[in-house]
């Protein structure tokens, strides 16, 4: 899509090349204000009401310059969680970012480095983020969600889904759900601020749930997945849909979801047939 770190440095040039080229899509933006955070948002123009509102939600973005310097603002450079949102089969989809990305001016209220370091999921982020969620689900007339999340995306989504009970599927996509074997495994700082998806997976055992992971991936590699998916496994909820847990081969943590998504977000598309 001809976005880059190198082509667009400054957060103020990412978010305006990410806005411009969502545009030629189809897609607008909008600021969706609220309590502690603004949070970006994005969708088709026209997107008509929907019982079943599908919620994409961003990754990190560009959180680090290098391994020991916070970047000033975490938007991203390449926004895949967009990316995936506009490649879904099912077209009824809208698209969260995280606190501090893209957000300027009054809007990047209460942004601290800390948002997208120790803090990038604590219970304000949640809040925050749950709040959007609540917007658009009014928005859009629906009453059930679907909520996909793309590497830290990942965690927010399944701490969302702890929280409500409106949610029918959790999908992740190289997704951080043990947050602490993932800092311990990458060699990072804990991540002190933050609530830990593994510490809810027991509550989510009755929410169909579709796990997608590169075989290549390096940055979130499969076995994080792992702690999590023994939580549920230990939750004693009966008739609980069994986790579905897709390794595709060749795949890391960019490449090639985009590409493939169209296919593969047919997987759960009618996640009530797996009750």
């Amino acid at each position: 899509m001809g976005l880059s770190a190198c082509a667009a440095p400054s957060p103020q040039a990412r978010s305006a090349g990410i806005a411009a080229w969502a545009a030629g899509q189809g897609w607008q933006a909008r600021v969706l204000p609220g309590p502690g955070f603004d949070i970006q948002a994005f969708a088709p123009t026209g997107l008509p009401a929907t019982e079943r509102l599908t919620v994409y939600i961003e990754g990190d973005g560009l959180a680090w310059l290098d391994r020991h310097t916070p970047s000033f603002a975490p938007t991203p450079s390449d926004p895949l969680g967009l990316r995936l949102a506009m490649a879904d089969a099912g077209a009824r989809a809208v698209y969260l970012a995280r606190p501090c990305q893209y957000t300027q001016g009054a809007a990047f209220k209460g942004c601290d480095n800390r948002y997208w370091g120790s803090h990038r999921f604590a219970p304000d982020v949640i809040a925050a983020m749950d709040h959007a969620v609540d917007g658009l689900k009014r928005e859009h007339g629906a009453s059930e969600l679907v909520l996909v999340g793309y590497s830290g995306g990942a965690a927010v989504a399944a701490l969302l889904a702890a929280r409500r009970s409106d949610v029918v599927a959790l999908v992740t996509v190289a997704g951080v759900l043990d947050a602490d074997r993932w800092t311990r495994e990458q060699r990072l700082l804990p991540l002190t601020g933050s609530l830990d998806p593994k510490d809810v997976s027991a509550r989510l055992a009755s929410i169909p749930q579709w796990h997608f992971v590169g075989d290549k991936d390096a940055v979130v590699p499969a076995s994080v997945l792992a702690g999590f998916l023994e939580g549920v496994a230990r939750s004693g909820v009966r008739n609980a849909p069994t986790p579905v847990v897709r390794s595709l081969a060749g795949f890391d943590h960019g490449c090639c979801w985009a590409q493939a998504w169209p296919e593969l977000s047919r997987l759960f598309a009618r996640p009530e047939a797996r009750r």
